[in-house]
């Protein structure tokens, strides 16, 4: 794949590339190995995502495996950080609980379209050894605590009263990167303040900064902040008549694209999917007849005009949606039939 491309494929749906001159320069670098025949390590990129393992995978977990696929696609080898240490200092069970979360977990991540070459780590495999703990003290050392209290903003289980553990785990989030040798850290746009954390301090004891690409977070079904505890979310387990149900009762206001979670899905969850291609309207001849949309900037423009009815939207949603949920659901009953 031509570096171009690559980039521009990147750069879609995305909220940000920290840097965007250094990610080209890597995919250069990448395309320089390839073409003088080096061996796969010295051409290998190596690109991750953490997720604490918390609460079931949903669709608002589908465009950061999207972007994962897109990366695999071009060259990069992927690391899924199975994030238990993490789960357990931001108090999200205890061990034996995060670990079956964790496992779930890592079914569903396999199950959404990462290849068979996709690694996937527990954070508890590595993050006691001496060394890593060290380089978390050394970090600790050229962190302030309230560079570490805020990294934590968007991500903390306590928002009063705040315990310890919630300032060591922005530390162990960077040396996780510098440890796992990753060039490209990937994360929803809350992970930003512990990225910049780490590429201005992981520099300072030796380690190479991340490049960053932060992927934007979908809003819950009724307009809010996506939540397990406010089940405002679709799983990506769900069966299609939940799927349905959920879709038809969701928050979809006409001719109103911002914060409209039913237009946030076509964004970044169907138009980017490589599977359905144009997205086809099916809607009545009385109503105009089908008609499709290769561009969802065109499909966003026709709804705020009020070309497109909120009906015919939620309804082909379902149909959709479910087509891109279909192959996670079979590989997900496969597995559990082994």
């Amino acid at each position: 794949m031509e570096e171009s491309e690559a980039i521009k494929i990147l750069e879609r749906n995305v909220e940000e590339i920290i840097t965007r001159a250094e990610l080209v320069d890597a995919l250069a670098l990448m395309a320089k190995s390839k073409s003088e025949l080096k061996s796969e390590s010295d051409m290998e990129l190596r690109a991750y995502v953490g997720y604490e393992p918390s609460g079931s995978v949903h669709i608002g977990h589908l465009p950061i495996l999207n972007k994962l696929r897109e990366l695999q696609r071009i060259g990069f080898h992927i690391i899924v950080l199975l994030a238990d240490m993490h789960a357990y200092l931001n108090e999200k069970g205890s061990f034996e609980q995060i670990r079956e979360t964790a496992d779930y977990n890592k079914r569903c991540f396999a199950a959404a379209g990462l290849s068979d070459e996709t690694e996937f780590i527990f954070g508890s495999s590595f993050q006691m050894e001496q060394e890593y703990m060290m380089n978390v003290l050394k970090l600790a050392t050229v962190t302030t605590e309230k560079r570490a209290r805020r990294s934590m903003d968007e991500l903390s289980r306590s928002t009063k009263d705040r315990k310890v553990s919630q300032a060591i785990y922005p530390l162990m989030q960077a040396i996780d990167i510098a440890f796992l040798n990753i060039n490209v850290a990937v994360g929803g746009i809350d992970q930003r303040k512990i990225h910049m954390l780490a590429r201005e301090n992981l520099p300072k004891l030796g380690f190479k900064p991340p490049i960053c690409i932060h992927t934007p977070l979908l809003i819950g079904l009724d307009g809010e902040k996506m939540s397990s505890s406010l089940g405002n979310y679709i799983a990506v387990h769900e069966t299609e008549e939940s799927v349905e149900k959920k879709l038809m009762d969701a928050y979809c206001p006409p001719e109103v694209a911002d914060g409209n979670p039913i237009l946030q899905i076509y964004k970044h969850t169907l138009f980017p999917d490589e599977n359905i291609g144009a997205v086809e309207i099916e809607r009545k001849d009385k109503y105009g007849g089908n008609i499709n949309y290769t561009s969802y900037e065109d499909f966003k423009l026709d709804y705020v005009r009020g070309r497109l009815h909120p009906l015919d939207v939620k309804t082909n949603a379902v149909r959709y949606l479910n087509e891109v949920l279909e192959p996670i659901r079979k590989k997900l009953i496969q597995e559990n039939r082994k």
